[in-house]
């Protein structure tokens, strides 16, 4: 292919620099690019809450559009921000090497002791839901932005500790010295990975992509997706999933939480990655028999 690659890319700092990664790995294989930066909804409205938006795809619908009107070849995106089900006429052509998977809270001072009452800042409802549960007696405040904003705005405000997700800040080569990594916290359905895609009509496109491609982080993030999916949580709902290989072991945790942080139902299995195909689906009708069905429906009640 000699043609020049148009590369489709919002336009933050951390979706710059997933645009320059894939950039970078399309030159050093001789192809020419471009970038070709495009606002989202998602960027133009940086104060009401992502689950107040009431949009699915909000990150990633305008480059849809610019990919379907052949205003750009391919798109990358952070996937974690990515509908399950993506739009008539445009696949995935390839899912990058995964970053950091697990969130992370930035602390405003040594001194804070997170056992006392404390104010957290976070736009999510996933983790908003989780540290409610894992510490009851603190506080939530909403938080959106992208990530120098946030950290700013953490700076500014009396709040104690501000979650993001690590892969961002690492990407960023971001300087926050009081750093804790949350284990306990179960991350966003693909969260650290990126996924490239291209119109499904364009073979020669999909196939010049297929080399960027991970298979295990393809299939672990497709496991992940597939949970989401079958549970019906969008993007903002408070669902987390992690799908990690080791050897030929798949090891797979999900949870649906409660937006009080009360109630959760999890589930956490470890199985030869030969038979991981369907394991998301059967994993999430699980839950929903035992009940996660009527979290997720006070959480659809109260969007």
């Amino acid at each position: 292919m000699s043609k020049l690659i148009r590369i489709g890319t919002r336009a933050s700092a951390l979706a710059l620099w997933q645009a320059h990664t894939l950039q970078d790995l399309l030159n050093t294989e001789g192809y020419t690019t471009e970038l070709i930066p495009i606002k989202s909804d998602g960027d133009l409205d940086l104060v009401q809450p992502l689950y107040e938006m009431g949009t699915i795809g909000i990150f990633t619908k305008t480059l849809d559009a610019a990919l379907l009107n052949n205003r750009i070849d391919i798109a990358i995106h952070s996937m974690k921000d990515v509908p399950t089900q993506l739009p008539k006429g445009i696949r995935q052509a390839a899912v990058l090497e995964r970053g950091p998977v697990l969130d992370v809270l930035v602390k405003k001072a040594k001194a804070v002791s997170l056992e006392n009452p404390a104010t957290i800042a976070t736009g999510s409802l996933r983790r908003k839901a989780q540290w409610l549960g894992h510490y009851p007696n603190h506080s939530i405040v909403p938080l959106r932005g992208n990530i120098q904003t946030r950290l700013t705005k953490l700076n500014n405000e009396p709040w104690d500790g501000a979650i993001f997700a690590e892969a961002a800040l690492v990407r960023l080569d971001t300087n926050t010295e009081e750093v804790e990594i949350l284990d306990w916290m179960i991350p966003a359905p693909a969260q650290g990975a990126l996924m490239v895609v291209c119109r499904t009509a364009d073979t020669s496109m999909f196939d010049v992509l297929q080399q960027f491609n991970r298979p295990d982080v393809a299939l672990c993030t497709q496991m992940e997706r597939d949970f989401l999916r079958t549970l019906e949580g969008g993007c903002t709902a408070p669902i987390g999933a992690l799908a990690t290989i080791e050897a030929d072991q798949l090891r797979f945790n999900g949870g649906v939480f409660s937006l009080d942080g009360k109630r959760k139902f999890l589930v956490s299995e470890t199985f030869e990655k030969f038979t991981a195909r369907n394991k998301g689906v059967e994993l999430a009708n699980a839950l929903l028999k035992k009940g996660a069905a009527s979290l997720l429906q006070e959480f659809k009640s109260s969007s």
